[in-house]
């Protein structure tokens, strides 16, 4: 019996998807808006409704795919879907399932709540103290779910990173908190951001301390393994920094300019058990879009030039390649 034309097609189409390279980005991420439309599809919060099941299968999927076999009746898009649950809740380094409260994608409804008391209750010393030890604890564990893999970290530098994060972050507050008194109402408002911004200065880097003692593995454009650089550690470690900080700037510095002009309508003091449920609803706008927006901000395959490496490095990778390695390239981590 001759094969149908559909037949025919059906097998064309499983052939060209085992030549189909899963791991190529679906956007340009050289590219600004390429970045954004990736981590706007990795950072979708409806990816934490997917049930462990699902987020198996679709990690089998990848692997199949990566190893040439794709199941017949595979469709790209389902490719796509799968590679879109397996980016949002495996770790781009060890393909381990991250815990919820760590991926990207739990950042605008974790983050929402978080802000959203953390800008409400900013009056008294223990709600600031409460929220921010909180807000630390949550950005603790999603540093430690996002760091570069390859760096393990100690339970002890764990805890020194937190407990240090936590003080600056608390000192801060509390500090301006008191400081603030008889200032402007709205000054005391933007406290919180500015604890949330130094406490994310030092927070990351400590969470990330043993990638700055030892360096990150750096490779050259075809993956291939050139050594361990630290000031590649301190390039992606200064970007992560920036991304967070610019996560929560908006947010954190708009609302309450808003809340200030809100809270002056008399509906607004009517109604003043719903400000906390208000914030959260508009902090959560703000996060849909400035999660992906700061995670696109830098090519999460960052790269350096090979003359900004260790000397010693530099000297080593020359040896090897001469001038054919300009630049290398690393994991920044999110």
């Amino acid at each position: 019996m001759k094969p149908t034309s559909n037949s025919k097609m059906q097998s064309k189409m499983t052939a060209s998807l085992t030549m189909f390279n899963i791991d190529a980005p679906r956007w340009d991420q050289s590219t600004f808006m390429g970045r954004l439309k990736h981590f706007f599809n990795i950072t979708d919060p409806r990816t934490l409704l997917v049930s462990e099941h699902e987020l198996d299968r679709a990690k089998a999927l990848v692997q199949s795919c990566r190893a040439g076999m794709v199941p017949p009746g595979t469709s790209q898009e389902q490719l796509f879907y799968a590679k879109k649950l397996y980016d949002s809740a495996f770790h781009p380094d060890s393909g381990e399932k991250m815990n919820l409260i760590g991926r990207m994608s739990f950042q605008v409804p974790g983050g929402m709540a978080i802000t959203g008391f953390m800008l409400q209750f900013y009056r008294t010393v223990p709600a600031v103290v409460f929220w921010q030890w909180v807000n630390q604890s949550f950005n603790a564990i999603v540093n430690y779910t996002n760091r570069n893999a390859a760096s393990p970290i100690s339970v002890k530098q764990i805890g020194i990173a937190y407990v240090t994060a936590t003080s600056t972050a608390l000192a801060t507050a509390v500090g301006l908190n008191l400081y603030t008194k008889r200032a402007p109402s709205l000054v005391a408002r933007w406290v919180p951001f500015a604890a949330v911004a130094a406490a994310n200065c030092v927070n990351i880097p400590l969470m990330r301390q043993q990638e700055l003692i030892n360096g990150i593995t750096v490779t050259d454009e075809n993956d291939n393994r050139l050594g361990e650089s630290r000031r590649a550690a301190v390039k992606g470690i200064t970007q992560v920094v920036i991304s967070r900080v610019t996560m929560a700037a908006p947010g954190m510095i708009l609302l309450p300019i808003i809340m200030e002009k809100l809270e002056k309508y008399p509906f607004m003091k009517k109604i003043q058990v719903l400000h906390a449920p208000l914030q959260i609803i508009l902090v959560g706008g703000f996060l849909v879009f400035m999660v992906p927006f700061a995670c696109a901000l830098f090519p999460q395959r960052s790269s350096i030039a090979l003359s900004h490496l260790e000397p010693d490095l530099r000297v080593s990778v020359v040896a090897q390649h001469g001038d054919k390695v300009p630049h290398v390239y690393f994991n920044k981590g999110l």
